[in-house]
């Protein structure tokens, strides 16, 4: 499995995972079908990763993903908008057309693979 996080994306997770987790917490990010990029998620900061998560780790960051999130996040890029009419993560995925709703990110960022 290989997911991109952008800078954004990168900076808000690592900012959560200081402000509600300990030095071993992890972060659970369980992606589902929806939102206007085709994936919607949740996410937690958790102590430990729960039944049928795998572990990844990236540049420190500990995620905790269950397995329909991470077939659904290969090849994705990973980022996180903060403007006046939107905030939360926004999901890149090549493999989709383009719903004309987001704009595709185009910086060189870091990606994870297993």
């Amino acid at each position: 499995m290989e997911v991109t996080l952008t800078p954004a994306a990168e900076k808000f997770i690592r900012r959560v995972l200081r402000f509600e987790g300990g030095p071993d917490a992890g972060f659970r990010l369980s992606v589902s079908p929806g939102g206007c990029s085709g994936l919607s998620a949740e996410f937690s900061v958790e102590a430990a990763p729960g039944p049928g998560e795998a572990v990844f780790q990236f540049q420190g960051i500990k995620f905790f993903l269950p397995a329909e999130s991470r077939l659904m996040l290969d090849g994705v890029t990973v980022d996180f908008v903060e403007t006046a009419t939107q905030t939360g993560f926004v999901f890149h995925d090549p493999k989709q057309a383009n719903c004309g709703c987001k704009t595709g990110a185009t910086a060189d960022v870091p990606s994870f693979a297993d």
